[in-house]
């Protein structure tokens, strides 16, 4: 007897879905290439083509109805019992279209059709070990049909059984070597079991197969990313944007990727050309705005955020931007005035107000930005944060000690606030008072075992002390592993090796702080001590002079300069 498969032809199957990826089910109910229909009863394929108009139009109850009535015309029909097993479905009466299926099977032993149709309802119900079964009967009815492989891999990945799925795979490239779709859920599968290498291998290979296969690009891409192949992910981002140029969710994975790696210039020219392209909206203009700002073009950043502002003027975190562009850009009035627009009742306005009382002082009032500080303070008794900056506040008008008083005043209200405690350890440090200021930070310490900041003031002032100098260096080794592109921790770092007299090291840290901070007076004076250490004399001088060229007011080093002439000068 041929098979008989109108059903599936004629009407839908059950979407399955898992969570490694989706096969699309309109290719589970294609009818087999080597299906036919057999229909012996006239009536029966009379009544089944009215079935056909009812379900064209939606109407599920009515095909039902002469499904039914043409299975009584033909009972022997298993395209028929396959046929109502797929109207249930939609129904959602999956019991019966389970049970039909299973009619359908017993009519029609070598049909793959209610096999496939029985596996999507009981991996949509969940109950995958059966589902699986039926699956893997049809594989065996039709050995060479792609999407039932790609069913039965989704299926057990669905119950995390990735070794299975992988076998399946392999078993489908086998059958169908030249199968796109099979390299592709491999490297989904290796994805799923984070062998991330792997995943790449059979995406590549699909690719091969199939160069235009964006998913796959996508998703290798991201693989790339997971294994830090950064350079590789971006030129595979860059490739999918070759085919596909209005692809904007690539377009922002791509520039959060330059972000991440500093490719601030890569990052804004992509974001020019969606804004020019015609895919701008208010988040690509922010982007844009932001990267001018972190690249100092004050003026072009001003212009973007202001343009988002014209649009949306409650866009209060723009406006605060704004603000931080003139700021930046020492445009005071402009600043102070954009910082006075925040709402109150919005998160940036604390923020926004300790801005205006800083740019206060810096035009010279510096009793307005005292008001606006004890303002705060009075509004929002419960923000450590405005006591920290009230603090601070004090400290750069050189009254370090009222700072302290002030926190120490509201001390109890905060006793397990790290940053609390770390401005109080710093104001003791600026009054001389070394063992309290270590006390407090051994408090942060305690609160934040990772404070990457209190480890390497910890460090540092013991390597300045010159005393627990193998304690500093474990603070500071641990401070650097978690900011290891700080500059000035890692500078923390080279000091204390000097101190240890383990000179190359120290050289090896300092080299690389400058090659953070370029510009810093200390850093290039602290190189400079340790080759002076090494009796390197004249790159000893060459950096003392660059740093007292960068720092006109270190007298130190001035000092150093000249002792360093008359050695030079005795020799």
């Amino acid at each position: 007897m041929k098979k008989a498969v109108m059903a599936t032809l004629l009407f839908s199957s059950v979407l399955t879905a898992c969570t490694a990826a989706q096969v699309r089910n309109e290719d589970v109910s294609a009818v087999s290439p080597h299906a036919a229909l057999n229909i012996s009863d006239s009536r029966a394929m009379y009544i089944f083509s009215l079935a056909r108009i009812h379900l064209l139009e939606g109407d599920l109850d009515g095909a039902l109805t002469l499904v039914l009535a043409a299975i009584e015309a033909d009972p022997k029909g298993s395209y028929l019992q396959t046929a109502a097993a797929t109207i249930y479905s939609r129904m959602n009466r999956y019991q019966d279209a389970l049970d039909a299926c299973e009619r359908a099977i017993k009519l029609d032993p070598q049909s793959a059709e209610p096999h496939i149709l029985a596996g999507s309802i009981l991996s949509g119900m969940k109950r995958d070990k059966e589902a699986a079964l039926h699956y893997k009967r049809a594989i065996e009815l039709e050995p060479t049909r792609e999407e039932l492989y790609l069913q039965l891999a989704v299926v057990y990945v669905k119950q995390f059984e990735y070794e299975e799925a992988v076998k399946t795979l392999k078993e489908l490239l086998k059958a169908v070597p030249d199968s796109a779709m099979g390299n592709y859920y491999l490297g989904k599968t290796y994805d799923q079991m984070k062998l991330s290498k792997e995943a790449i291998g059979y995406y590549r290979k699909a690719i091969e197969q199939k160069p235009d296969f964006e998913q796959a690009l996508i998703d290798m891409a991201i693989s790339q990313e997971t294994q830090g192949l950064y350079d590789d992910a971006i030129t595979t981002y860059r490739q999918i944007l070759e085919v596909n140029p209005l692809n904007y969710n690539v377009v922002h994975h791509l520039v959060q990727l330059y972000i991440q790696q500093q490719r601030l210039e890569d990052a804004l020219e992509l974001l020019t050309k969606i804004k020019h392209s015609g895919g701008s909206n208010l988040d690509v203009q922010r982007k844009i705005g932001l990267i001018n700002l972190e690249l100092e073009r004050y003026d072009d950043a001003i212009a973007e955020f202001t343009d988002i502002l014209a649009t949306d003027p409650d866009e209060h975190q723009v406006r605060f931007y704004l603000a931080t562009a003139y700021e930046e850009s020492e445009e005071n009035e402009k600043a102070i005035a954009e910082f006075s627009k925040i709402p109150r009742d919005t998160a940036g306005y604390v923020d926004a107000q300790i801005h205006i009382a800083y740019l206060y002082k810096d035009g010279g009032e510096p009793g307005r930005g005292l008001e606006i500080l004890n303002s705060l303070t009075a509004s929002y008794p419960d923000k450590v944060e405005v006591y920290v900056n009230l603090a601070g506040y004090y400290d750069s008008l050189g009254k370090p000690e009222e700072g302290l008083k002030t926190l120490i005043a509201v001390e109890n209200r905060f006793p397990s606030d790290p940053r609390l405690q770390f401005r109080i350890g710093v104001l003791y440090d600026k009054l001389g008072k070394k063992e309290a200021s270590i006390a407090r930070m051994k408090k942060v310490l305690a609160l934040v075992p990772d404070d990457a900041q209190a480890l390497n003031f910890l460090g540092y002032t013991y390597a300045e002390l010159g005393i627990n100098l193998d304690q500093a260096l474990q603070y500071l080794t641990k401070a650097v592993a978690l900011r290891p592109d700080d500059g000035f921790i890692v500078d923390s770092l080279g000091w204390v090796y000097y101190k240890l007299k383990r000179y190359d090291d120290a050289i090896d840290q300092l080299e690389k702080a400058l090659t953070l901070v370029d510009d810093d007076a200390t850093i290039t004076a602290h190189l400079a001590d340790v080759y002076y250490a090494k009796s390197d004399i004249r790159k000893a001088l060459s950096l003392y002079r660059k740093a007292l060229k960068l720092d006109p007011e270190r007298k130190d080093v001035a000092e150093r300069i000249k002792k360093i002439r008359a050695e030079i000068d005795e020799r």
